[in-house]
């Protein structure tokens, strides 16, 4: 008979298995510390599913348009979710109305065409989830991410108005400073304070 931390490490492996091919700043790492961030703050509301937001943050970017084309989440987890008794299929299926709408790009997206509902403006999990991958999205850990990122797409570190295309430069002016007025959570909100302060010094430094 399976238990939960025997489904928590089957998705792992499954996770894992399919991040080794994505660049630094979307690898497993990542992936382990949205999910430990994200069940951290979970653990402050009494009313949050623990294992949605684990199961939530383990996917989160399984199926991210940036590297996985056309895959559903449903076709990238394959089995691993049959045969078990360890999450019910009401879990189940907010895990998977959840992983959608986890990112930046996703909220900015649905709110620019009125489509932001009521659910996501309330779903605990959701929020832990979404605060976790934001706040490993700045910072020092932010930095090293978008310069993995334009580093793997090869795109400049720094902006060249010259040249054509997005750089990691301008995507600290994008998302990386804009992020604290999309946290959900106050504990989030307190975490994200130092984290930005640190890219605005890097920046800072940057241009000096």
């Amino acid at each position: 008979m399976s238990t939960s931390s025997d489904l928590i490490a089957a998705v792992e492996r499954l996770v894992k298995d399919h991040m080794a091919q994505f660049d630094p700043s979307h690898d497993w790492a990542h992936v382990d510390r949205v999910r430990n961030t994200a069940l951290a703050i979970a653990k402050t509301l009494p009313e949050a599913d623990i294992l949605v937001v684990e199961l939530a943050a383990l996917l989160h970017d399984l199926t991210d348009a940036k590297y996985t084309q056309g895959a559903s989440l449903e076709e990238l987890t394959g089995s691993v979710f049959d045969k078990t008794a360890d999450v019910s299929p009401q879990q189940l299926r907010l895990v998977f109305k959840i992983v959608p709408s986890v990112s930046y790009s996703t909220e900015k997206k649905l709110k620019a065409a009125n489509e932001w509902t009521p659910w996501h403006q309330t779903c605990l999990e959701l929020h832990a989830v979404q605060d976790a991958d934001r706040l490993d999205a700045i910072g020092a850990i932010g930095v090293l991410r978008c310069a993995a990122f334009s580093g793997a797409r090869g795109r400049y570190l720094v902006e060249d108005k010259a040249e054509a295309g997005p750089g990691c430069e301008g995507h600290f002016y994008d998302k990386l400073l804009k992020v604290k007025g999309w946290m959900k959570m106050k504990v989030a909100a307190k975490l994200n304070s130092g984290t930005r302060r640190f890219v605005e010094r890097y920046m800072w430094q940057g241009s000096a």
